[in-house]
């Protein structure tokens, strides 16, 4: 009941590697949000961080190969920004509004993620407590993303959805799955 699989979709118009995909899950039971990305396609092809010995918060890293969760209260403006760099490194913002009053979310200290890389996928698990930002009975909207750059070529946006001419992983219309609160199990 809390678990929705995705298959996120490249910007319209945007070259990208051929036979690049990407799918995966959200999970929510009551504080707990299970989440898992899996990127297929000639990962050899694609510009990774290195997987560094000490993951640290760190900014801008959807300049390069970026995995991304978007989570609103759907009673609210505010909403919340995750970043999952391949080498471990990671982010968490909170806005108040879209693309307003943005600062990092000090509700997390650290942010561990599992990343296993394959010949041809990559793969990305993590089970955050949403609980340090979100209360157990509070109903939420999710939006995934991805930014891939190709070792060559321009970075493609992924979404579940590109509702403006523009990539705009930021815009309510794209964050099109829903948890309830208090009905989780």
């Amino acid at each position: 009941m809390g678990l929705r699989k995705f298959s996120l979709i490249p910007f319209p118009g945007k070259e990208y590697l051929p036979g690049v995909r990407i799918t995966g899950f959200v999970e929510r039971r009551m504080n707990r949000l299970s989440v898992r990305y899996d990127l297929f396609g000639k990962i050899s092809e694609l510009a990774l961080a290195a997987p560094q010995p000490f993951p640290a918060r760190k900014d801008r890293l959807w300049k390069g190969t970026c995995l991304e969760l978007f989570l609103a209260l759907t009673d609210s403006e505010r909403y919340w920004e995750f970043n999952f760099s391949p080498g471990g490194d990671w982010n968490v913002y909170r806005f108040e509004s879209c693309r307003t009053g943005m600062r990092d979310e000090t509700s997390y200290s650290s942010l561990p993620f599992h990343v296993r890389r394959e010949t041809d996928a990559l793969r990305l698990s993590v089970d955050l407590d949403i609980g340090l930002i979100i209360p157990a009975d509070n109903s939420i909207a999710a939006g995934v993303a991805a930014i891939v750059k190709p070792v060559t070529g321009e970075t493609v946006h992924w979404a579940l959805a590109h509702p403006n001419s523009r990539p705009d992983f930021h815009r309510r219309d794209g964050f099109m799955l829903s948890f309830s609160g208090r009905s989780i199990r």
